[in-house]
């Protein structure tokens, strides 16, 4: 499959995986028949993008998340970052698309942003050497890990703090083509800078992490991984916008609200 931008909208008949086709104001979406997964199909439908609304480009089986990633976020968080990749998850319920709300838990007064690469599982793989791991991915999208951070500090594990619905957005598409090993990350919150690094600083990288993770568990096709967040995370209230920026990937935006 040559590079495809992959989405999924909700389009005046209902809902459709498509191809983004062309840029900016001219952007037309072309329907997928069934799934993007292998070399896809299409109907022949099209619509203008703008006529369409961005949905999560896919839905997961499985969100699994990578915690400490970046050195100078586990120092931020209080220490070193461990040896070998800690992984944790997310329930498929967390994840909402691009302008969803993320939407605050009564339950929690301290809930930040995660800005993050993410990465789309493309076929079932078990135990997949670093070296193959180029060939079991979809894609790459953005993502923005939500956390209720007291609630994380209070549990000691992160099931709870992580895992509240709307605490995973994804999108705005999953580029197929992409090199993850330096892509530029920026989180903003109502335009103000937050976050700002780059993919280069991750302590172990794509490749490594879907060996990582195979090794202890079956990844199905649209299973999501979530590679790490870097300095600079930061609270989120009722009335903020929050947008998470990728070299190559462009803008995920959400607003927050109560719930």
């Amino acid at each position: 499959m040559g590079a495809v931008r992959i989405a999924r909208i909700a389009h005046p008949a209902g809902v459709a995986f498509v191809s983004i086709e062309g840029e900016g104001s001219d952007q037309v979406a072309a329907e997928i028949s069934e799934h993007p997964f292998g070399t896809p199909e299409f109907t022949g439908r099209r619509w203008p993008l703008a006529d369409t609304r961005l949905l999560a480009p896919i839905l997961p089986t499985k969100v699994v998340c990578v915690g400490k990633n970046y050195a100078d976020h586990a120092r931020e968080m209080g220490g070193e970052a461990p040896a070998d990749p800690v992984i944790f998850m997310k329930p498929s319920t967390t994840v909402v698309g691009p302008g969803a709300a993320i939407k605050l838990p009564r339950d929690s007064s301290r809930v930040d942003f995660e800005g993050e690469l993410a990465l789309v599982i493309g076929q079932p793989c078990r135990d997949v050497p670093a070296a193959r791991a180029g060939g079991v991915i979809l894609g790459y999208t953005i993502a923005n890990d939500v956390t209720a951070r007291d609630q994380q500090q209070h549990d000691g594990q992160w099931t709870r703090a992580k895992g509240h619905d709307t605490f995973c957005p994804l999108g705005p598409w999953i580029e197929t083509q992409l090199d993850p090993a330096d892509l530029d990350l920026k989180t903003t919150v109502d335009g103000e800078v937050k976050q700002d690094s780059s993919t280069a600083f991750l302590l172990h990288g794509v490749p490594e992490l879907v060996e990582w993770i195979s090794k202890v568990m079956t990844l199905l096709p649209g299973d999501v991984i979530l590679t790490g967040t870097p300095a600079g995370v930061g609270q989120i209230v009722a009335g903020q916008t929050v947008s998470v920026s990728i070299t190559g990937l462009g803008t995920l935006t959400n607003p927050v609200v109560n719930r």
